[in-house]
C-alpha cells in the first residue's frame, strides 16, 4: 500500500478538519508540516503539489488531493459506514450545509491573507481582532440556529460528519480570538462532546504543534 501523506500546517482550521477524518477513519498517515508564516507554502516544490498554495494536501492511492472538504468527501465514499457523510440524498444535504456555513461563509473572509491584506488597509491596531470577533460571532449565530434545527448528540445525529469536523476547528479560532460564544449553548455542548473522542484529541493543533 503507497504510504500516505498529510501536508499541514498545525493551526490551519483545513488541516484540523482533515487531521480528524483521517483519525476517525484510522488512517495511517506521515505528516509533513508546511510552515505559513514562513511562507513555506509559496516555495516551488509545495506549489507543484498544490498549486492553490494552501493546505492541506493529501496524498493518497497514488492521488494527490487538495481542498478539505473535498478531502474529506473522498474518504467519506471510501468508507461510507464511517458516517462522515449521511447515506440519504437528504440528510447529506443538510451535512453539507453545516459544513459549508463554516468552510465557505466564516472561514474564507477570516482567513491569514484576507486577514493580512485587511491591515494593509487600515492604521487601527485592533482592526485584527475586531474583523475576526465580528464575522466568526456572525457566523457562529447563524450556524447555532441551524443546528438546533436537527437533533441527536453532534451537529447531526448522534454521531460524529463531516459538520463537526468543521465546528470544532472553528470553535477552536473563536477562543483563539476571544469570540464570545455563551449564547451558543448548542455547539458548545457538541464541542464539549467531541473534545472527548480520541480521534477529535489527537487532532487538536496542541498536540501537532511541531
Amino acid at each position: 500500500m503507497n504510504e500516505v501523506v498529510l501536508y499541514d500546517y498545525w493551526r490551519s482550521s483545513a488541516s484540523y478538519r482533515v487531521r480528524i477524518a483521517l483519525n476517525l477513519l484510522g488512517v495511517d498517515h506521515r505528516t509533513v508540516p508546511i510552515n505559513l508564516l514562513d511562507a513555506a507554502h509559496r516555495m516551488p516544490d509545495y506549489l507543484a503539489l498544490n498549486p492553490q498554495g494552501l493546505v492541506p494536501t493529501l496524498v493518497i492511492d497514488g492521488q494527490t488531493l487538495t481542498q478539505s472538504l473535498a478531502i474529506i468527501e473522498y474518504l467519506a465514499e471510501l468508507r461510507p459506514e464511517c458516517g462522515l457523510l449521511p447515506l440519504g440524498s437528504a440528510d447529506r444535504q443538510k451535512v453539507r450545509a453545516l459544513a459549508y456555513a463554516v468552510a465557505m461563509d466564516i472561514h474564507p473572509i477570516c482567513n491569514l491573507h484576507v486577514v493580512s491584506h485587511l491591515m494593509t488597509l487600515t492604521e487601527k491596531a485592533d482592526a485584527r481582532e475586531g474583523w475576526m470577533k465580528h464575522f466568526i460571532g456572525d457566523g457562529l449565530r447563524k450556524l447555532d440556529v441551524m443546528i438546533g434545527e436537527t437533533g441527536g448528540k453532534f451537529s447531526f445525529g448522534d454521531k460524529p460528519t463531516m459538520a463537526d469536523l468543521c465546528l470544532v476547528p472553528q470553535l477552536y479560532n473563536a477562543r483563539r480570538w476571544g469570540v464570545d460564544m455563551t449564547a451558543f449553548s448548542r455547539i458548545t455542548d457538541i464541542d464539549a462532546r467531541c473534545a472527548e473522542l480520541p480521534a477529535f484529541q489527537a487532532a487538536h493543533p496542541d498536540r501537532v504543534k511541531p
